[in-house]
């Protein structure tokens, strides 16, 4: 593939939501976050974007001090399941992609990823200390292939509410690609580890209306 070739980033969690996307992109600080990126070397905005269903679980895991005042941040677990989490798909560059995927992890050094051996193995492990150290190969769209990322385990041991700020700006990307109302997007998340036993309905719908 060449550096500059276009490929669709699958974001499930608070990228969904486009306006905090673009600071990955441009730069600058989120609306509800305490964090501050860099942005992307190349900081074009992505050229298109669409709905899409990774079929992978969602959960809510670890603890985010720095970014969400200690609440849960989403993952995808590493097994295929019947179970579809709704997501939202970016067509940025590969050199955007690294820029983004470093900007998770708090990488400084440059890395390299090998797309193509992702698409021929189906993910790809990047450093095993990181949160967010799996590429997970996810098909094509249009004729340019998908990727996302999460771990390489599942933190089922480490699940944890996510931060009401968090799961709001989850909810209100999933808004600007859905005509989800505030009871469908509580019964999307209700069931989800992470949610279950830590929000009530009720607080979900509460949160979804705010």
């Amino acid at each position: 593939m060449k550096e500059n070739k276009y490929i669709w980033y699958a974001s499930y969690g608070s990228n969904i939501l486009e306006e905090r996307f673009h600071c990955y992109i441009r730069g600058g600080m989120p609306k509800g976050s305490s964090t501050i990126y860099n942005g992307c070397k190349d900081k074009t905005l992505p050229i298109d974007n669409e709905d899409f269903y990774i079929p992978y679980e969602l959960y809510f895991a670890k603890k985010s001090i720095k970014t969400w005042n200690g609440g849960g941040v989403a993952f995808i677990a590493n097994t295929l399941s019947n179970e579809r989490t709704l997501g939202r798909l970016y067509l940025i560059t590969m050199e955007q992609f690294i820029d983004v995927l470093k900007q998770e992890c708090s990488i400084k050094q440059e890395i390299k990823i090998a797309f193509d051996s992702i698409i021929s193995h189906g993910s790809y492990v990047i450093k095993e200390t990181n949160w967010y150290n799996k590429i997970i190969y996810l098909g094509n769209q249009s004729g340019k292939p998908i990727f996302t990322f999460t771990h390489d385990g599942d933190y089922f041991d480490e699940i944890n509410k996510p931060n009401d700020n968090y799961l709001k700006t989850i909810m209100e990307g999933i808004k600007e690609i859905t005509n989800f109302n505030e009871h469908d997007l509580a019964f999307y998340f209700s069931n989800l580890k992470g949610i279950t036993g830590a929000y009530s309905t009720e607080e979900l719908i509460a949160l979804a209306n705010k």
